[in-house]
């Protein structure tokens, strides 16, 4: 079925029809709008969607978490119940994580880091093992107010970071994490678009990763970087919500 533009629809449908129409363009555009994040980039290739990462809940309806207590929080893999295959990636080399298409909401993006005890294929993730490993820092809300109003998409596709020379070798739980802000003006606003991919780190040092938390709880919800009107007065600064940044 091919749904037309919204002046064709006044014209031509009856006003039940029109609602029903406009509430189905409505639907599209919020789908159209939200993301996941399917694929690693190792050794400057993408990796097949779901090969290296745990296929989430939602990967058909592209739903975000926006419960932060919820276990769904960790690896959004409750339902999926899903693994995956480990990729190599040598220590000091870039590793990137790779979104179906653009990260189109205005927000922030967290990358978080968990050394498996074995395995990592039949990890969890549970107890206070995570670490974060890189941050998008302050976004300019100007910027996404301006975009918003002259319907301009967002070009950002993935999120790139360097595996640290010193990080311990052995397999790890990689653990992207989209915060989008557009309606985080309340309690349970905000939107987390999470995906964890599977890494075999080769060539690493002794460095000592921290300081570690456990996902979920890392956040209360309730964060001045989570809970944010970033429409008015609209924000010059930012405070990334969680623990600092591991260098």
């Amino acid at each position: 079925m091919t749904i037309r533009n919204s002046s064709y629809l006044n014209r031509t449908l009856a006003p039940e029809m029109r609602l029903l129409a406009s509430l189905v363009l409505s639907l599209g555009t919020i789908a159209s709008a939200h993301y996941i994040f399917p694929s690693l980039v190792a050794n400057g290739v993408a990796t097949s969607e779901w090969t290296n990462v745990r296929r989430t809940n939602n990967y058909y309806s592209r739903e975000p978490v926006t419960n932060v207590k919820s276990i769904d929080f960790r690896c959004y893999t409750s339902e999926a119940g899903a693994t995956a295959s480990t990729i190599d990636v040598a220590a000091g080399s870039q590793l990137g994580i790779q979104a179906n298409g653009p990260m189109y909401h205005a927000g922030v993006v967290n990358v978080y880091m968990a050394k498996a005890p074995g395995d990592v294929s039949t990890w969890d993730g549970s107890g206070n093992v995570w670490f974060k490993k890189s941050s998008s820092g302050t976004p300019d809300f100007r910027f996404y107010r301006w975009r918003k109003i002259h319907h301009l998409p967002c070009i950002e596709h993935s999120i790139t970071f360097t595996v640290p020379k010193s990080l311990p070798s052995g397999q790890y739980l990689v653990r992207m994490e989209s915060i989008a802000l557009h309606d985080s003006a309340f309690v349970g606003g905000a939107q987390f678009y999470i995906a964890c991919g599977q890494i075999n780190v080769t060539g690493g040092g002794s460095g000592s990763p921290g300081p570690l938390v456990a996902i979920p709880g890392v956040y209360s919800g309730t964060e001045p970087g989570i809970l944010i009107d970033i429409y008015y007065p609209i924000p010059t600064t930012y405070v990334q919500p969680g623990p600092v940044v591991w260098r």
